[in-house]
Formats: C-alpha cells, structure tokens, sequence
C-alpha cells in the first residue's frame, strides 16, 4: 500500500492579494487557474519546488485560519530573501522550537499560517 503526496487546499477572499503574498513575496509560481464561468469564484494551483498548493475563493473549500508545515533545508536563505523584499504585512523571523527543528511562521492574508521548517535531526 502506498500514498501520494498531500496537496492542501487553502482558502483565498482576494485574488490580487493571493497573488501579492503567494508569488510576489513568497515566491511561489502560478501552475494553472481555474473559474467555471467569468466572475466565478477562483481555484488555482502554486508551486515553488516540490511544495504544492491550491488556493480557493470557492465557498467551503478550506477554513480560513489553517495551518499547514513546508519542510525547506535553506531556511535562513529564504528568510534573508522574504526580509529583502520589505513586504509591509510580514517581518518572518525563525524560532527554535523545543522539539528540535527552527520554524518560521507567516501568516497569508486570509489567516492562513504557513510554516516554513527545517527538518528535525534526532
């Protein structure tokens, strides 16, 4: 038996904005978009490496304020990069937790909290 990876499903208000914070700030790239009708809600799909999401303007897709964990090996460099952005609605700084890995904790624009982490060495 085995399993396929986790695809999450976001849920998104303002397409401007998504795209402000998902491709602008955070880096990530717009993989295809999807409305089933001009001014329908939207449903897209971002990637950066092999972390995938899907954002969602659809009505009971996701629950706003979700928290979902990306594990990156660089994440000191991607901090310096996010920070060399001067995005005005997030200063990300990294936290050692107690469990043993550095976590970095940005919010989206919709509440959703994404943490960025570095793998836990035991």
């Amino acid at each position: 038996m085995s399993f396929g990876k986790t695809t999450p499903i976001l849920r998104i208000f303002d397409e401007a904005k998504a795209l402000e914070f998902y491709v602008d700030f955070l880096g990530f790239t717009v993989d295809w978009q999807h409305r089933f009708e001009p001014n329908s809600p939207l449903y897209l799909q971002v990637s950066r490496g092999e972390c995938v999401l899907h954002l969602s303007e659809h009505h009971g897709d996701g629950t706003p304020g979700s928290a979902l964990r990306i594990e990156t090996d660089e994440l000191e460099a991607f901090q310096q990069q996010l920070l060399a952005k001067a995005y005005p609605f997030s200063h990300p700084q990294i936290q050692a937790m107690p469990w043993g890995s550095q976590d970095m904790t940005i919010s989206d624009p919709f509440g959703n909290r994404l943490v960025f982490t570095n793998a836990i060495c035991l």
